[in-house]
């Protein structure tokens, strides 16, 4: 009859937690789904392991446990909130972009201070498809992580206008405007049509 009652609790835990980790998510926006900083990517770690802590190890205190989940979410959104209206700030809790690479020049410092080495910034070009340090003009290290690159003229692609090729913008976006055999009223009206 307890084991009955505990995969119940469990069931409805499980549940619980499921909704409220939709909620909480929807809440966060689209921001942390994408980890653009680390605080975000570990926030979001830290929100998948609390939610699994009160799943698995099932203790007493669920609500307990729900609240603190509650509370780590709004403090996040507090914090992404206060680095949305703040500039200082967002660079305090955010970080900034740094210059590794500033006219074809390995800035070893910058390297340095971004706990880099050489090899680690050669495995990054070449994961950008550069795999000689003279093609770079700069190389930035973002906030993410990511590595930013402006090659030199020379071994940037050519675009149409350097070729003098007419280019003609599209007027519209391509869009959905039927799905599943409903009309998407959004679509049309951003589109300029009428259901005729």
């Amino acid at each position: 009859m307890d084991e009955n009652i505990s995969y119940l609790r469990l069931i409805v835990e499980t549940i619980l937690t499921f909704f409220s980790l939709l909620i909480l998510t929807r809440l966060l926006g689209k921001k942390q789904l994408s980890h653009l900083t680390f605080f975000n990517y570990i926030t979001g770690i830290t929100i998948g392991s609390l939610a699994a802590n009160m799943i698995m190890l099932s203790t007493k205190d669920y609500l307990k446990e729900l609240t603190a989940l509650a509370i780590w979410c709004f403090l996040a959104s507090m914090v992404g909130y206060i680095s949305l209206k703040s500039g200082k700030m967002r660079v305090i809790l955010d970080g900034q972009p740094t210059i590794v690479v500033k006219k074809g020049i390995i800035d070893k410092v910058a390297l340095l201070k971004s706990m880099l080495n050489v090899d680690d910034l050669t495995m990054m070009l070449r994961q950008k498809d550069i795999f000689s340090i003279t093609e770079v003009d700069y190389a930035i290290l973002e906030p993410n992580g990511n590595l930013s690159i402006l090659k030199k003229p020379e071994f940037q692609n050519i675009q149409k206008s350097d070729l003098q090729i007419k280019t003609i913008s599209p007027s519209y976006i391509p869009s959905e405007i039927i799905v599943d055999g409903k009309v998407i009223e959004r679509n049309l009206k951003e589109l300029g049509l009428s259901r005729k």
